[in-house]
């Protein structure tokens, strides 16, 4: 089984995934668009002929999925992304702090990346799309929390 968290967006869909593919060292395995879709598809305004109807990223063997969604069919969309958030999980410290820095630009950090009392590296941020992240380092085996 793979349980793959499934990404909403309002025509920023290929622009996210792109990012999402560079900042993770991933690959775009799919990039489907509604104008690609058959006529007789319930979505077949032009204005929406570019935006994906579905996207594939391939991150190892982890992926994530997304589409473009408008408010007449994706309740909510237009509001704040809220309840999830899309957590990676590395043993690299450097490597979770690039992915924190990434994310970042043009977004808003939450909880600044630093040592917490369960991890070497740990920080959450909301990026420029939208989606919130958690980043999180795996403590080594002798690791030890700062003193409290």
């Amino acid at each position: 089984m793979k349980i793959v968290t499934s990404l909403s967006f309002q025509g920023q869909c290929r622009e996210a995934f792109e990012f999402y593919a560079k900042v993770l060292g991933g690959k775009i395995t799919a990039a489907h668009s509604y104008g690609e879709a058959p006529p007789d598809m319930p979505i077949n305004d032009p204005k929406y002929k570019n935006w994906l109807m579905h996207c594939w990223l391939e991150v190892g063997d982890q992926a994530l999925m997304g589409a473009d969604m408008d408010v007449g069919w994706a309740r909510n969309i237009d509001k704040p992304k809220n309840g999830f958030d899309v957590t990676l999980h590395t043993e690299n410290k450097a490597e979770a702090q690039r992915w924190f820095d990434q994310l970042s630009e043009g977004g808003k950090p939450v909880m600044p990346f630093a040592e917490a009392f369960w991890s070497p590296g740990f920080g959450s941020l909301i990026d420029r799309f939208g989606v919130p992240w958690m980043i999180n380092v795996i403590p080594s085996a002798d690791w030890r929390p700062p003193p409290g």
